[in-house]
This record gives C-alpha cells, structure tokens and sequence, in this order.
C-alpha cells in the first residue's frame, strides 16, 4: 500500500531532506487533503513536535477530523497518544519513549500497550547507518535497528521505519536492510525515506511492507 506524508513545520505542509534541508513548503493543506481523498491511509508528522519547537496541533488535528491517518511527532506520553486517538487518529506513532541511548525501553513499550491496545501503535524505528535515532532525527543511540524492530514486535501493532540516510533525496532506498528488518517481525512494515517512484512501492510490497511516499508525490514523480 501507498500512504501519502503530510508533514507540518512552522505551520505548512513542508517536505525536508534528511530531517534538516527544507526542500518545499505549502499552506495549501485543504488542497492536499483533497488529492489524498482516495487513499485509505494518510501519515501526518508534527516535525515541530518531534524536535521540540513547539507543534502544529490544530493543523494535525482538521487531518484527523476529515481523513483516516496515522499520527506521530512528539507523542512521548500515554496521555497524548490518547488524546490523538480521542481526535480520530487510526493508529498513533511513538518513538522516541521507546528507546533510550544504549537499550529498547521495553518498559515504556509494555505500558503503552496495555493503555492502547498494541494495534493501536506504531513504532517509530528510524535509522541512519542501520542504528536507531529519536528526537526528529537529532539523537542517536547505539541501538541496533532490526534487533529494535524485533524486541518491540510484542508490544506494538506495526512499525514504521523512516532510512533517514536516504531520505527525501529520490534516490532508492536499501532493500537489503528492508528485508532484515522485515524478517525480524510479522507486525506490518511501513518503509519511509527515498522511495522515488511507484517500481520502488512495489517493490517494498513485495517484500511485505507498506510505502510512505513525500517528496516523490510532491514534486509529481508519483501521481495521486
């Protein structure tokens, strides 16, 4: 399945390149949400959120009033992840609770779980150089991401890894990679970053994940 990203930073849909270069930036959110009308799933981040300069909630939340979407930046409690479920939301994504420099908090995992439900969850495993990196990207841990995806599959409904190596640069992604961490869980796999057309979603469909697509759709490579 293709899931179309809208992303909010200071206010607009934005797509970056790597968490950092911002490479477009729109206030015609009403625009998109039209041509996303069809999908069955739409992600929206709250980058603002993620990094901790502030959030783009009444933004997040006319997506979940008006379309079916997966939610993530900032939810570092079980409290807002509730609140975003509460508004609508299908499924929240949380990250950064769940790791800590050097280990998988599996603590903080297992109490999401039993307030959520572990359908209710999608974990955030992102990575550069194969290991996992929370805070919108700016932390990184010595956690290992596919012995991540595997210690998490009993707590959470799904995952969503964003290769921040690649990500927003159109240029492929490591497929190699996707299929480890695709044989460490049976939970869906959703796969972000550098996915540049629609041979690259089928590609990942055929190894049992899911595609997160930004930049290619908003610069016209994939036509919603």
């Amino acid at each position: 399945m293709l899931i179309p990203a809208i992303d909010f930073k200071d206010g607009r849909v934005v797509q970056l390149i790597q968490g950092d270069r911002e490479a477009l930036a729109t206030d015609d959110l009403d625009g998109w949400l039209a041509t996303f009308a069809a999908y069955p799933l739409i992600q929206v981040i709250d980058l603002d959120a993620a990094m901790g300069t502030g959030d783009n909630a009444a933004l997040v939340a006319r997506v979940a009033a008006t379309r079916p979407c997966q939610i993530g930046g900032g939810i570092r409690s079980i409290d807002r992840a509730r609140r975003w479920l509460d508004a609508g939301a299908a499924r929240v994504i949380v990250g950064s609770s769940f790791f800590a420099a050097d280990r998988v908090n599996l603590d903080a995992a297992e109490q999401f779980s039993r307030a959520l439900g572990h359908d209710a969850i999608v974990a955030a495993a992102d990575s550069r150089g194969g290991t996992i990196v929370t805070h919108g990207w700016k932390r990184t841990t010595s956690i290992d991401l596919v012995s991540a995806v595997h210690d998490l599959s009993p707590y959470v409904g799904g995952f969503l890894t964003t290769l921040v190596d690649t990500e927003g640069l159109m240029q492929g992604l490591d497929f190699d990679l996707v299929a480890r961490i695709r044989s460490a869980t049976p939970r869906r796999l959703i796969v972000a970053g550098g996915v540049r057309d629609m041979d690259d979603v089928r590609r990942l469909e055929d190894l049992g994940a899911d595609a997160v697509a930004g930049m290619a759709i908003y610069t016209g490579r994939i036509t919603p």
